[in-house]
């Protein structure tokens, strides 16, 4: 890479991160909206309601050690959002799945976080298609990287 390519992808790094600032703002109110913290946020996304995780799995995914999650997900079980069970081919092992409840506020959640904003419905498709395909390749290198440690 070029120094004046890495000029520009520091450029478009610092806007990138300058409209997610500008997001998360308006996700904390959502979230705020909805009775939720950020870590309940988080949380609720990463719960797929077709599969149960385990607590490892949660706490890994969260860079936290089991003490946290344990925390967060008490939280989300006073809620009524989440439930712990366990595995049946290893009792030690407890996992963590979204209750009815937790389904309809992780589905309302998304349909709001999910919502384009004005100004990026404003861009053209070709646009957005080129942003898109890149932001998946970035997505794809974060999870591979995840998936290494």
């Amino acid at each position: 890479m070029s120094s004046s390519d890495g000029s520009v992808a520091a450029e478009v790094w610092r806007l990138l991160l300058k409209v997610a600032m500008k997001q998360f703002g308006i996700a904390a109110g959502i979230a705020q909206d909805l009775g939720l913290t950020p870590g309940h946020v988080k949380a609720l996304l990463a719960l797929d309601p077709d599969q149960p995780q385990t607590m490892g799995s949660l706490a890994h995914s969260f860079s936290c050690d089991a003490s946290t999650m344990t925390w967060l997900v008490d939280r989300l079980e006073d809620r009524g959002l989440v439930e712990r069970g366990g595995l049946t081919s290893d009792r030690r092992v407890k996992t963590v799945a979204l209750t009815p409840q937790g389904v309809r506020t992780k589905a309302e959640l998304e349909g709001r976080l999910y919502e384009p904003p004005q100004m990026l419905l404003g861009v053209g498709r070709s646009e957005l298609e080129t942003i898109r395909n890149v932001l998946i390749d970035l997505a794809s290198e974060i999870d591979k990287q995840n998936q290494v440690m």
